[in-house]
């Protein structure tokens, strides 16, 4: 039964971060924020709600584990599974503003997450508005750097003539799904940690984060498929930031996470680490600035004997 709960808590994730994009962004139009900027921005939060809406329901439930590892684990996955398996499909062009500003700014907020979590084995609401800061700071930049060049973003300009009853209807079913779904997908998880006597940590790591990652493979594959370069390593970069700063920044404002289980600092957020410093070296080798199959089953591959370990030490 958890497994349902899981599966129906993932889909009404997935469903209310669609309905919650389109009407934040139909919203923003309405405010005349540039397309810019919502693309960077708008989009980028609220693409980052069913993460947020997971890690604090687990945070309040009494589950830091499960908040922590879901940002963890979707890290891990964003690079090891997500952009491995892209590669896999079709070699990936890599932009030079990667070791510019993306690359070295998602290695400060990794490094800077374990440093607060190491020092005192949790995430305090100080330390959480030092992260979203950070995170404000990294988009103003962003944004200042991409005005220089094209638009990082596509956004549907068809959003901004939707009228304000349907943008609002969109707000309550993206809102209430989000809310549903998060509260299903804790419980699943909590109850399939219990029944494979795995910890929340193993079960936030590996079936969540796969899981809330599933969407955004999917679609990277099929432009991968179809030959269009819709995927940037850029945006999963985005996405790692995104994740530490606003999902685990705003959490720990809320309420204090803890760390409960020690796999999270020995193990899991060092995978985190060593996924995000080696993609350097990756880009940087021969084809250089391009990530090809070679490159890609790596990363698979690494990913692999992440998840084999992770449910191993457990037995």
């Amino acid at each position: 039964m958890s497994i349902f709960w899981i599966i129906l808590g993932l889909i009404l994730l997935v469903i209310g971060g669609e309905f919650l994009v389109r009407a934040s962004v139909a919203l923003s139009f309405k405010l005349n924020i540039s397309k810019m900027v919502i693309g960077m921005t708008v989009v980028s939060f609220a693409t980052s709600a069913p993460e947020l809406l997971v890690s604090l329901n687990a945070a309040l439930a009494g589950s830091p584990a499960i908040a922590l590892n879901n940002v963890i684990g979707s890290n891990i996955a964003n690079i090891g599974l997500v952009l491995g398996i892209t590669a896999l499909v079709s070699s990936i062009s890599v932009d030079r503003s990667f070791y510019k500003l993306n690359w070295p700014a998602m290695l400060v907020f990794s490094i800077l997450l374990y440093y607060f979590l190491y020092n005192d084995n949790q995430l305090t609401a100080l330390e959480g508005i030092f992260l979203f800061v950070g995170l404000i700071a990294f988009l103003i930049i962003l944004i200042r750097s991409a005005k220089k060049e094209v638009a990082l973003e596509e956004v549907d300009e068809s959003l901004a003539v939707v009228s304000n009853f349907k943008m609002t209807i969109w707000l309550l079913i993206g809102a209430a799904a989000l809310y549903f779904g998060s509260e299903w997908l804790v419980d699943g998880a909590k109850d399939l940690a219990i029944t494979l006597g795995v910890s929340d940590a193993v079960i936030a790591a590996t079936v969540i984060a796969i899981g809330t990652s599933v969407p955004e493979l999917a679609a990277s594959v099929i432009a991968a498929v179809k030959q269009e370069k819709a995927l940037s390593l850029g945006n999963l970069i985005g996405s790692n930031i995104f994740n530490i700063g606003s999902v685990l920044g705003l959490t720990s404002m809320v309420k204090t996470i803890e760390v409960t289980d020690a796999s999270i600092l020995n193990s899991d957020i060092l995978w985190m680490l060593g996924f995000a410093v080696v993609l350097l070296p990756l880009i940087l080798i021969p084809k250089k600035l391009d990530i090809g199959r070679f490159k890609g089953f790596f990363l698979v591959a690494a990913y692999g004997v992440f998840l084999f370990l992770a449910f191993r030490s457990q037995v």
